[in-house]
């Protein structure tokens, strides 16, 4: 089947966890990163929920695409599976990303599922933000994971403003 290629754009950008031969900057069209993903266990309880990142409609991405070796198919994908979709938030889709400065290649990326209980919806960077201040999971608490992406983007060089716009009303 030849390589294949993965699309990050949270915390798979900076800790992949898998093998790769190469990380290229790209951008997805029709989906936007967003704190659309209520959290109950790592970033908030049940009755406090948290918010974390998922890719929803709308907008254009910039992530980063990892090349994996076709003899590391299986263990990747079940590596990314076991990661991703622990409560089935989130859909596993083949779509095309734009490399930086090259070709549009396929990528294995998870999206949002609209229909699942945790999808907190369209939201504003103001309800974002009151919703990230003080929930805390098991993780830590949320506000820490707002801002240390917001930090791990910028050293990536990758702006994204409703984040960053998020992240000035919880510091």
């Amino acid at each position: 089947m030849g390589d294949f290629w993965v699309f990050g754009y949270g915390s798979l950008m900076w800790r992949p966890g898998f093998a790769h031969r190469e990380t290229h900057r790209a951008r997805l069209h029709g989906y936007r990163r967003a704190l659309c993903v209520r959290s109950f266990v790592h970033r908030g309880t049940p009755a406090r929920p948290g918010l974390v990142l998922g890719l929803d409609r709308g907008g254009s991405c910039i992530g980063m695409a990892f090349r994996v070796p076709d003899a590391l198919r299986d263990e990747v994908i079940d590596y990314l599976r076991a990661r991703e979709l622990v409560t089935n938030v989130y859909l596993e889709r083949r779509l095309p990303v734009r490399l930086e400065g090259g070709p549009v290649v396929e990528a294995v990326t998870y999206v949002v599922d609209r229909a699942h209980r945790q999808y907190a919806g369209r939201i504003d960077a103001d309800e974002a933000a009151r919703a990230v201040n003080g929930a805390v999971g098991q993780s830590g608490p949320n506000e820490e994971y707002v801002l240390n992406t917001v930090a791990h983007l910028e050293a990536l060089g990758i702006r994204d403003h409703w984040l960053e716009s998020v992240a000035s009303k919880i510091r």
